[in-house]
């Protein structure tokens, strides 16, 4: 029995041994893999402490920048009116409906007013008996100079009988024949005046005749300039009264220009200075998609009170109707530009109480430079002063990097990508 104990206290010995020294290698194994991860981590960062960061560059160049100012603008007809008839009548016939393209002296409308046609009529015979009155008159005066010529012949010869033979002519008879003298002269001067005064009632009854044939003209209602058919007031058989009768206003048609639109924008006040006529613009019209260059045409040179703005127009050729007033369209003006300026991403830019870059030398170092800021662009800026053409200047994530320190310069992936600079001339 004491055997057997002594059995079982050896058995349990051994197993203990035996779990000691499983023990002991499996710390062995954890120690050295945490020891080899370690000296991997060690590394990595060794490795990574020994690598410089990889920053973004760009090259300053030289090129057009422009100082940008966008607003919204809206399409106005160059002009529109509503076209009235000068007389009033009755529309005997309308030519054009809404939509319809018309040319100047197109024909819109007909009026029908039978008044006038008598007026016209009138005046025609007016014309007609008075240069029959005046034919008439002549031909007095023809027989009135005949007479005269007569009696002044017989009153010649009696003066000179008198005067070549005193006394054989009667002083009675003398005077008599100069009293009939003087008669027919006057009677010759007489019909002279009244032929005088029948060509100035022709020339009323002619002025009278024009005056009612061009009303009658104005029975034709024609188009004043080339437009577009906007709005039909009228149709056939509706009374027009004139236009110029007080208080009616009733149109036939309202016609507008639109192969030639108005572009209206106002321009805040403090960029009303930099404003003026031939200032380029660029038009981005949003229902249609279309982008062209434009020049200012005018502008009312006059800020209100209101709004603080100025309105400002460009003309915008539009022959093809394709835009139509009312539309939108926004309009970018290029309030100061340069063409040689030396540009940068505005992104390179460290703002604060002097403007600065980081900038990569040839050693691929970082230094920090400050410099003179010009015209800013949408995406870039102008360096007046403090660097030059082919300097390579870092462009975001500036703020984790030290002056000197070595860096991996990476060239962005456009120059043009990051500058954005409007090169917007010529004109509409």
């Amino acid at each position: 029995m004491n055997l057997d104990i002594h059995s079982k206290g050896r058995s349990l010995m051994r197993i203990k041994r035996l779990l000691l020294i499983a023990s002991s290698v499996l710390a062995a194994i954890g120690l050295s893999f945490h020891l080899s991860r370690t000296h991997h981590r060690a590394e990595a960062a060794t490795e990574a402490l020994a690598t410089p960061p990889a920053v973004a560059v760009a090259t300053a160049q030289t090129g057009l920048i422009a100082n940008q100012l966008t607003v919204a603008g809206v399409f106005q007809a160059f002009q529109e009116i509503d076209v009235h008839g000068k007389v009033s009548g009755y529309v005997r016939r309308i030519y054009v409906d809404i939509g319809d393209r018309v040319h100047q002296g197109q024909t819109l409308a007909v009026l029908e007013v039978p008044e006038l046609q008598a007026e016209v009529a009138g005046a025609q015979a007016g014309i007609t008996q008075t240069e029959q009155n005046i034919a008439r008159l002549q031909n007095e005066v023809a027989r009135e100079q005949a007479t005269y010529a007569a009696v002044h012949a017989n009153y010649t010869r009696l003066q000179q009988a008198s005067d070549g033979q005193p006394g054989l002519v009667a002083p009675q008879e003398l005077e008599d024949a100069l009293a009939k003298d003087r008669s027919a002269a006057s009677q010759v001067d007489a019909a002279k005046s009244s032929v005088a005064a029948a060509q100035g009632q022709l020339g009323i009854s002619r002025a009278e005749n024009l005056r009612v044939t061009s009303m009658e003209r104005y029975a034709t209602i024609t188009a004043p300039y080339n437009g577009v058919v906007t709005m039909r007031y009228a149709d056939t058989g509706s009374l027009i009264p004139a236009g110029t009768a007080e208080g009616l206003n009733q149109a036939v048609v309202r016609l507008a220009q639109s192969d030639v639109l108005r572009l209206r924008m106002a321009v805040p006040e403090r960029d009303v200075p930099l404003v003026h006529a031939g200032s380029q613009v660029t038009v981005h019209v949003q229902a249609t998609g279309q982008q062209f260059p434009g020049t200012v045409v005018r502008y009312t040179r006059d800020v209100s009170n209101s709004t603080r703005t100025m309105l400002t127009e460009v003309d915008v050729r539009n022959s093809d109707l394709k835009l139509t007033p009312g539309m939108y369209a926004d309009v970018t003006f290029n309030l100061e530009q340069k063409d040689d300026a030396l540009i940068v991403p505005a992104s390179a830019i460290l703002q604060g109480e002097q403007p600065s870059v980081f900038l990569v030398d040839r050693n691929s170092r970082v230094e920090k430079r400050s410099i003179v800021l010009g015209i800013s662009g949408a995406n870039s800026q102008e360096v007046i002063s403090g660097l030059q053409p082919g300097d390579r200047v870092i462009i975001g994530g500036q703020s984790g990097l030290q002056p000197g320190q070595q860096v991996a310069p990476q060239p962005a992936k456009s120059d043009l990508d990051n500058y954005q600079i409007t090169n917007q001339k010529g004109g509409q």
